[in-house]
């Protein structure tokens, strides 16, 4: 499943409950239907890390480090692929895992 989020965020991702709600309608469902999950951030330019916290932090917690193989990150601008990243180590330190393999945005 892709996930247009131009579409519904515009080219700056800030809302933290459309963050939320796109993770409870779509990507949840979808993971939970053993489908891949394409977040495709192209048109996006900028996105604030209470949006990124919001969309993703919460399926660490439900399915592990092992979410980053099932959900994907596409077209992301380098400010978008930097906020990510902070997440993800964030994500990742609490809950005891190694970042310095964790994989790229």
């Amino acid at each position: 499943m892709t996930i247009d989020l131009f579409q519904k965020t515009g080219a700056f991702a800030e809302n933290k409950d459309v963050a939320r709600d796109i993770r409870v309608r779509d990507i949840i469902p979808a993971l939970e239907r053993h489908e891949e999950v394409i977040l495709d951030f192209a048109g996006v330019g900028a996105a604030t890390q209470s949006f990124v916290h919001a969309l993703i932090s919460d399926l660490f917690r439900q399915y592990g480090n092992g979410v980053l193989d099932r959900v994907a990150f596409r077209s992301c601008s380098e400010a978008v692929k930097q906020i990510i990243r902070i997440v993800v180590d964030y994500m990742q330190e609490g809950m005891g895992i190694d970042t310095e393999d964790a994989p790229e945005a």
